[in-house]
C-alpha cells in the first residue's frame, strides 16, 4: 500500500526525491506520515484537499481487502 501512496505523492511534489514517509503500524491500523518541503506542500494537499482527501479515499477502498486502515498525515519537514 505504500507504494500506491508513494506513487500518487510522486506525480504532484516538484523535489519527490525529498519527500520522506513515516510508517506505523498497530495493528489492523496504519499510520503513515508524509513529511514534504514546504513548497510542495500546496501541491501534494491541492486546493482545498482535494488531493489529498482523494489519495486517503483511494487507500482506504484499496485497504479494505486486507481488513486494515490507513491514516494518513502530510506535514512539512520544517514542522517537526
Amino acid at each position: 500500500m505504500l507504494e500506491l501512496i508513494k506513487y500518487v505523492v510522486n506525480q504532484f511534489a516538484e523535489n519527490p526525491d525529498e519527500v520522506e514517509y513515516k510508517v506505523e503500524d498497530k495493528g489492523n491500523a496504519v499510520d503513515v506520515t508524509i513529511l514534504l518541503k514546504e513548497s510542495d506542500m500546496g501541491k501534494v494537499i491541492g486546493r482545498q484537499g482535494k488531493i489529498a482527501k482523494s489519495l486517503r479515499t483511494i487507500v482506504n477502498a484499496a485497504a479494505k481487502k486486507s481488513g486494515q486502515r490507513y491514516n494518513i498525515e502530510i506535514t512539512g519537514k520544517d514542522a517537526e
